[in-house]
């Protein structure tokens, strides 16, 4: 089969997009490029990492090169929920209440350690990021659009940390690991400039249009009948008992078909191909599932030798 999107003014400005995060987070573009797929299905991303690897640079980096309004959050133990979503606070000189909005009323919002606040400060996030609102005092507030969450997550086995609930766990489209860079991406990283700096100078290649344009794009993106019945038979394997405790949720399939649907459209396709699914699956499912007792592997390891033993139809 043919590409027939190589052209496309939509596709082109992805790849300068990616091109230019890829001149801030270097050595690390399938990364870069799984968290650009993750923000055009419309989905979230979990980037769980040991410190100082570049998880926050990269959140920078992809807002300043949209355009879009970017918002940082420290979670800590003392994080209160109101701290996130905003209070009402009585101001004498209007004689009433005037609601003062939180960093959730963003674009990009990069919440940072995120399994270091407790677990209702982590839930009050849990209606932003599906609904795209936040209820404060019994009122309804709309987000801004797009409104995507990076949230960077610790190791589980450091101080200090809550794991994430399952419930939440569900709400992140992907989970990814950068890791340490390669030894001539880390020279470069040793004698160059600081990569603040550079974000400094960096414009946007997108606007916010066009990222909505972009979005819009992947909804036309086609599946075959034929793609679909291996899809199915990739979840079917999740709940067969053999690989996993418990297998993935329709909703967890329907999520692995956008983010399949943004991959192919970065390749510059207007359809999904076998390798899509087979690339995005460990990042959209992984977190969702725990592999079996006998498996003797973790849950990205289980995902990849699942895919490799499901055939093709």
């Amino acid at each position: 089969m043919v590409p027939r999107m190589v052209d496309t003014p939509v596709a082109q400005r992805l790849t300068r997009l990616t091109d230019q995060i890829s001149t801030i987070i270097v050595g690390k573009r399938p990364q870069i490029e799984d968290c650009i797929a993750c923000l055009l299905a419309g989905g979230h991303l979990l980037i769980e990492d040991v410190p100082g690897v570049g998880k926050t640079t990269l959140a920078h980096a992809l807002a300043v090169s949209l355009g879009l309004k970017f918002s940082r959050v420290q979670f800590t133990a003392d994080l209160m929920p109101s701290d996130l979503v905003g209070v009402s606070v009585y101001e004498r000189s209007k004689e009433s209440f005037v609601f003062h909005p939180g960093p959730v009323f963003t674009q990009v919002l990069l919440s940072d350690e995120i399994n270091r606040a407790g677990p209702k400060t982590q839930s009050a996030l849990l209606e932003a990021m599906e609904e795209h609102q936040v209820s404060v005092e019994n009122e309804t507030r709309a987000l801004p659009k797009p409104f995507f969450v990076i949230a960077t997550q610790n190791p589980s086995d450091q101080l200090g940390t809550y794991p994430l609930p399952e419930s939440q766990l569900d709400r992140f489209l992907m989970c990814i690991t950068l890791g340490y860079p390669d030894r001539l991406s880390e020279r470069g990283l040793l004698a160059g400039e600081d990569r603040r700096h550079v974000i400094e100078r960096l414009g946007p290649v997108m606007s916010p249009v066009d990222l909505l344009e972009a979005q819009a794009a992947v909804q036309r993106v086609t599946i075959s009948d034929a793609l679909l019945d291996y899809l199915q038979a990739l979840i079917a394997a999740t709940r067969s008992g053999q690989w996993f405790v418990e297998g993935l949720s329709p909703r967890a399939g329907i999520a692995i078909l956008r983010a399949a649907r943004a991959r192919a459209l970065l390749a510059r396709r207007d359809y999904v191909a076998p390798d899509d699914l087979q690339a995005i699956l460990p990042q959209t499912a992984a977190h969702r599932l725990v592999p079996v007792a006998s498996a003797g592997r973790g849950r990205v390891e289980q995902v990849r030798a699942m895919v490799e033993a499901v055939p093709l139809p």
